[in-house]
């Protein structure tokens, strides 16, 4: 039986604040663990990190991701030295890995790591899925993971960031660190279920641009011209503006189908450019030619009243049985903007509370990454700019 338990901090030295994590989420019996999930910010040494989790805890599995700021049940912290994690005891999970992945690699590389989770356990039915968010096809990973558990697998989790800059970010599993990797860690408790959802706040404006030439997950064209360049025309961006310039503002929508506007409570699907090459976008997912791209503006009103009603449909299905955990992954461009920054502290609250008992937060991990899994419309999707819960509860 998988028990799960959570804390976070923010502290310079990386081998003290992971420390400090293991004995707040363990107590006294800090060996007594199988496995570590860390989320922890781009300024961390995640070589020390993990080493210091096998240190105190030898025989505990460890995987790491770099974010750019930490949800706990202590709150959300935004610095460069948070650390959280979710510490796990019990025997029903496996993990794989792969280093290495990239766009154009992507379906052949999960279906690897999927194939090797596969051979530990067949009867996994959850996958908490992080990969590197630069230069990668989301849409491929899902994919070769359904290949492999069927689609009736949930996929769950992130994609891993830095400081918003878009320039690279930080995997780990055991005390190897990579920049372009993805692991999976497979959960197989059968008393274990899991209920996912992701919500953003944002509107389209304007006329949609058209992608004229596409790659797979590359777009080589927007409405006849140079992709990147035309992009950054319309952000109203200069010419040598880079990826970090053009995320906050740069959402791009894609149009969803009537059901799935109606589940997702918008009309449109976000997409986030982390990399290009040259006038190339790198897009987040596999892009077909004719596709139509509009440009977004966040609204505050609709980021808080989409997330309480999300909020209020999980805990509605989830009623009657335990909560045991908490994962979720969220952008930084959603709370409330004052002081010329983006506050996230009310918005967390109003998640957290309603899935508390007795005033007390259940185990949470929370990154801010630059993507999102949850399911929408029963099937595993890949979302940008969203809130992302993932609540595993006992049946």
């Amino acid at each position: 039986m998988l028990e799960f338990f959570s804390a976070s901090t923010r502290i310079v030295n990386s081998r003290r604040g992971i420390t400090e994590c293991m004995e707040s989420a363990l107590g006294g019996d800090v060996s007594n663990c199988d496995l570590v999930i860390i989320n922890a910010s781009i300024g961390h040494n995640f070589s020390e990190l993990t080493d210091q989790v096998k240190q105190l805890a030898p025989n505990a599995k460890v995987v790491a991701a770099s974010c750019c700021g930490i949800v706990g049940k202590e709150g959300v912290s935004e610095s460069m030295k948070d650390i959280a994690i979710m510490a796990v005891r019990g025997k029903e999970f496996a993990i794989a890995h792969s280093d290495g992945i990239y766009g154009h690699n992507s379906y052949n590389k999960c279906l690897e790591i999927a194939n090797d989770l596969y051979s530990q356990n067949k009867s996994i039915n959850m996958i908490y899925f992080l990969a590197t968010g630069i230069d990668i096809d989301n849409d491929a990973c899902i994919s070769a993971i359904e290949k492999v558990f069927g689609s009736e697998v949930t996929v769950f989790g992130a994609t891993s960031s830095d400081n918003m800059r878009g320039v690279l970010s930080y995997q780990a599993v055991e005390t190897h660190v990579f920049e372009h990797a993805a692991f999976m860690v497979g959960f197989y408790d059968p008393a274990l279920e899991i209920d996912t959802q992701a919500i953003h706040g944002f509107k389209a404006i304007g006329d949609p641009m058209t992608v004229t030439k596409s790659d797979g997950y590359k777009i080589v064209e927007i409405d006849g011209e140079p992709a990147w360049p035309k992009l950054l025309n319309k952000l109203g961006l200069n010419a040598d503006a880079t990826c970090g310039e053009s995320i906050p503002i740069g959402a791009l929508a894609e149009r969803l189908s009537p059901e799935q506007a109606n589940e997702y409570g918008n009309e449109y699907i976000l997409r986030v450019v982390t990399h290009h090459e040259g006038d190339t976008i790198l897009y987040a997912t596999t892009i077909k030619e004719g596709t139509k791209l509009w440009l977004t503006i966040r609204n505050e009103d609709l980021i808080f009243d989409s997330m309480d009603e999300m909020v209020k449909k999980m805990t509605a299905r989830i009623s009657g049985r335990k909560l045991v955990a908490m994962f979720h992954a969220d952008c930084l461009a959603r709370g409330r903007f004052l002081f010329n920054r983006i506050l996230k502290e009310e918005l967390v609250s109003r998640m957290q509370y309603p899935f508390s008992e007795g005033g007390v937060c259940p185990p949470w991990l929370g990154m801010y990454g630059f993507g999102e899994f949850a399911k929408l419309g029963g099937k595993n999707t890949y979302h940008n700019y969203t809130t992302a819960l993932f609540a595993i509860y006992r049946k």
